[in-house]
């Protein structure tokens, strides 16, 4: 499995393999901004798809504590 990084210009990602440093250089000439999120996959569309589904993951857990607390409040205020 290769391990890959991301990179983000506007709306659209990139994955590269972590080890081509010489193509990681021209992205970030070209304007491209690193990510944080590395992952290993066989390929760069499966570290891609993977990429998506963590940050749904982060955005659904996000939604769910802040309702959650909205939620919680509500509920401890009507009924004090």
């Amino acid at each position: 499995m290769i391990e890959y990084c991301f990179f983000k210009k506007g709306n659209h990602i990139t994955a590269l393999d972590i080890s081509d440093e010489e193509k990681s250089t021209r992205l970030i000439r070209e304007g491209w901004k690193k990510q944080f999120e590395e992952i290993r996959a066989d390929n760069a569309k499966n570290a891609l798809n993977r990429l998506a589904e963590i940050r749904k993951e982060e955005v659904t857990i996000d939604h769910a504590f802040v309702t959650g607390s909205v939620f919680s409040s509500l509920i401890t205020a009507i009924f004090k």
